[in-house]
Formats: structure tokens, C-alpha cells, sequence
């Protein structure tokens, strides 16, 4: 154990570098600091008068920030992610044909008591100049249009779900407990009652008569529960949260027509014919998914079947691609890209020890949707079942969900990477394996300890 720890410790002092021999990697880079009205810039020294100056953020000015620093004889320009400010600066000098650096304004920060825009800039470009700035990931422009539509198309989901809401709340408000014996109102039953209810009817006997042969309840349940205290405000609190709500559903309509043109163009010739069928798989419909046969845009695309993986479905594999696209090259291992998901362990270490080890808080969409796969596992019969089972017996919940994300997203990787398609051994064998290992640490244990470990007689 010493031994292995030593060589743990020659590796890392192998990797010491003298500080004093920092090159100049970047000699034509410049660094920006980008606000919503100006944006200060610093190139080096001797290109011009000035080695900073100023520009504001209109279109014009853009240009006229590309024609300076064309000017300057600038390569590389670095920049960090502030909001969204920073995307036309980025996409017009991407298109001048300088190479931009798009950086975590975590790994730029400077002295503290020292901030200036000035300051800043200069900074930004010290640092480039010296190489220590490590770009982020920004997926080809075919991607980032489908990207943008299918962020767009979630913001419009969230804005259906708030209608939703509204609508639940004004038939709270006359005492309509529809929610209470119907799971979801938007579906065919409620929807024909709500609009009968803006419409002017009050009969109960009436409105029940919309329920569906596949309801749960009676159609006397549904009717006792539609004998609300009907009010003239409330009524039209529904009627204006209705029509907000088929708004809404109509602009996701639109959406899809445009994402699935999306998927067209990312489609190319020499993937034209059908793929082999899919396999089968239960419960993977969602009903948010696009109105179009997305998982077979997907499997185009990709060239294997993510969704057969358990706990995916064609709408949370959509989200997870549009965020990383089907490239892996990004990043070098499994270890790299669950890392950029930030979906493993970060460790603090002083002293030679692990004093803080948590995982690093992301707004990264395709971490959130793996967690939410994650947390659909909880009663799956197969292998990744097992294993979120027994993480979650372990360690918990929320490191159960972690943990789970995490295999989700080495299995991706590594389909996507090596084209190999997806087996599930099963739950059965994945206990088995995890006995075997048990048994196995115990017999390990027991040498050590002078004992032998017997398996008893059946």
C-alpha cells in the first residue's frame, strides 16, 4: 500500500513544471472583456498606439472590432462566457476566421481588489498569451440551430406547464375537484370537460359525460366532482388560461416542424435508407415528444439506437445529443466528458487527503436529463435497475441519482464513440456479479486476516 502510494506521489512530482520557463505560446491573441455597452479589448503591445481600447456593442461596431483587430495581426482572440452578451461577438469573429477561445470565467479570475475592465482584458490576454487557457466545448453551427430550437421548444413546455397550472388553480377556486379523480387534466376526458365549462354548461351529468372508457373513476365520481360554485371571474380565469394553453401547444407545433427540418439537414445522403428495426421497448413514449418519428431521426444520426439504453426515451435522448452532438472526439476519454457534464466526484485535497469531495454545481441541460433518466430506474428489472437500487441503498438518494447519471453517461460515450450497440445483461446477472465481488473481497479479507473462507455445504 506504501509502495503504491509512493509512486502515486513520483508520478505527480513528474509533472512539475518550472514556472520560471512559461512561454509565450499565443503571440498574436487578444483578450476581451465583453459587458452589454462596451467591450474592452487589449492586444499586444507595439500593434498599435494603444495596445486596449474601446468599442461599443452594436452590429457596426462589431465589425469594426474584426477590422482592428484584422489590423493588429490578432490569431486568437479569448473571451469569457458572460451571459449571452458574449454570443454575436463570438459568431462574427468566428466568421472572420479568428480562432476564439470561449472561456469559464471560473479558470480567469484575477487578484481580488483589482477589478477593472482595463484590468480585466489585459488579463484575459496575459493568460492566452502564456497558453493557460483551456477553451470550452461549442458544437458545429448545424448543431447549435437544433440546439437553439430544442432550448427554445423546452422554455415553451415550461410555459404550457404554468397555464396548466393556472387552470388547475381557478377550478380550485370554484371547488371543481376534477383533479381529484381525473390524474391528468390536459388529456382527452379533461380537456372536453374544461372546454364545455368555458363554453357555458354547468351540468355535471353533462360534463361527466366526457369520460373516456379508459378512466379509472365512474362517470358518478367524475359528475360529483364537477358541482363547483361556478363564478363569473374564475370562469373567465380558465377561459384566458385555455387559450394561453392551446397558444402554447400550437408554437410547440411549429417548433416541431422546424426541428425536425433540423434533423433533415443533419441527415446525410449515404444514411437515406431505413435503418433495421428497432427493438421494442415499453413505456418510452413521452408526451412531450415531438409529433414525428424522432427516434428514428436519432438512430440516423447517431448510427446506433440510444434509446434502447433503459431509463432513455427518444426525447431525453434528444436532449442529451443536442448538447454534445454524436462527436465524441471533444473529449479524450469517458473520464473527460463526464467530467464536463459534471457528473463525478470533485476533490479537494490538502495534506495528501480528500478533505471535500462533492460534485460541481452545472445548469449543463444534458446532466439534468440524465439525472431525470436516472431517477425513472427506480423500479426497472434490468441491470441498471440493480444498480441504482443498491447505490441507493448505499449512499442514498441524490448519490444514488449522481451515480446512476454517471453510468448512463460512460455507456453513451462509449456507443457513440466505438458504434457498438447496447446490451442489458439483466438484473439477475448483475447480482450475481455483485456477490461474486462480495465474496471475493471477504476471501481477500480473511487471507490477510490468517482465516480461510469456507463455503458451506447446500
Amino acid at each position: 500500500m506504501a509502495r503504491r502510494k509512493q509512486s502515486k506521489q513520483e508520478a505527480m512530482l513528474a509533472k512539475v513544471k518550472d514556472l520560471e520557463a512559461l512561454e509565450q505560446i499565443n503571440l498574436n491573441a487578444a483578450g476581451l472583456d465583453i459587458g452589454d455597452n462596451e467591450i474592452y479589448v487589449s492586444v499586444p503591445k507595439g500593434r498599435d498606439k494603444g495596445s486596449v481600447r474601446v468599442f461599443k456593442t452594436f452590429t457596426i461596431d462589431l465589425y469594426a472590432l474584426a477590422d482592428w483587430l484584422q489590423a493588429c495581426r490578432v490569431d486568437t482572440v479569448a473571451m469569457e462566457s458572460t451571459g449571452v452578451y458574449w454570443i454575436p461577438v463570438y459568431e462574427i469573429l468566428e466568421a472572420r476566421g479568428f480562432e476564439v477561445y470561449l472561456v469559464n470565467a471560473r479558470h480567469i479570475k484575477n487578484v481580488p481588489g483589482r477589478k477593472t475592465d482595463i484590468l480585466d482584458c489585459q488579463w484575459i490576454q496575459q493568460l492566452h498569451t502564456y497558453g493557460l487557457l483551456r477553451a470550452s466545448f461549442r458544437p458545429p453551427d448545424e448543431i447549435r440551430a437544433l440546439r437553439a430550437l430544442a432550448r427554445h421548444r423546452e422554455r415553451l413546455i415550461q410555459s404550457c406547464a404554468r397555464e396548466i397550472q393556472h387552470m388547475q388553480k381557478a377550478m380550485q377556486q370554484m371547488n371543481v375537484k376534477l383533479t381529484n379523480v381525473i390524474s391528468d387534466i390536459t388529456g382527452v376526458t379533461g380537456m372536453l370537460i374544461i372546454r364545455d365549462i368555458v363554453a357555458g354548461e354547468r351540468d355535471p351529468k353533462v360534463l361527466a359525460h366526457h369520460r373516456n372508457p379508459r378512466c379509472a373513476k365512474s362517470e358518478a365520481e367524475i359528475a360529483k366532482s364537477l358541482q363547483g360554485h361556478y363564478k363569473a371571474e374564475h370562469v373567465f380565469a380558465l377561459q384566458q388560461a385555455l387559450e394561453a394553453y392551446d397558444f402554447y401547444q400550437r408554437q410547440i407545433k411549429a417548433c416541431d416542424v422546424k426541428i425536425e427540418q433540423c434533423y433533415q439537414d443533419l441527415v446525410s445522403d449515404d444514411h437515406a435508407d431505413e435503418p433495421p428495426l428497432l427493438a421494442v421497448k415499453r413505456n418510452t413514449h413521452s408526451k412531450n415528444a415531438p409529433n414525428f418519428d424522432l427516434r428514428r431521426y436519432l438512430y440516423r444520426w447517431a448510427g446506433v439506437d440510444l434509446v434502447v439504453i433503459d431509463g432513455l426515451n427518444a426525447l431525453t435522448v434528444h436532449q442529451v445529443l443536442t448538447e454534445t452532438g454524436v462527436d465524441m472526439s471533444p473529449w479524450r476519454t469517458e473520464k473527460h466528458f463526464c467530467s464536463w457534464l459534471s457528473i463525478c466526484p470533485h476533490n479537494d485535497k490538502t495534506g495528501g487527503k480528500v478533505i471535500k469531495s462533492r460534485t460541481k454545481k452545472t445548469q449543463n441541460r444534458a446532466a439534468a436529463a440524465l439525472r431525470i433518466a436516472a431517477q425513472s430506474l427506480s423500479r426497472s428489472k434490468s441491470a441498471l435497475g440493480a444498480y441504482y437500487r443498491r447505490m441507493r441503498a448505499k449512499l442514498g438518494g441524490p448519490e444514488a441519482v449522481t451515480a446512476t447519471a454517471h453510468k448512463l453517461a460512460r455507456i453513451i460515450y462509449a456507443m457513440l464513440k466505438n458504434q457498438t450497440e447496447y446490451f442489458d445483461p439483466g438484473e439477475s446477472h448483475y447480482q450475481e456479479q455483485t456477490r461474486q465481488r462480495a465474496i471475493k473481497r471477504l476471501k481477500r479479507k480473511a487471507k490477510d486476516l490468517g482465516y480461510q473462507l469456507v463455503e458451506l455445504a447446500a
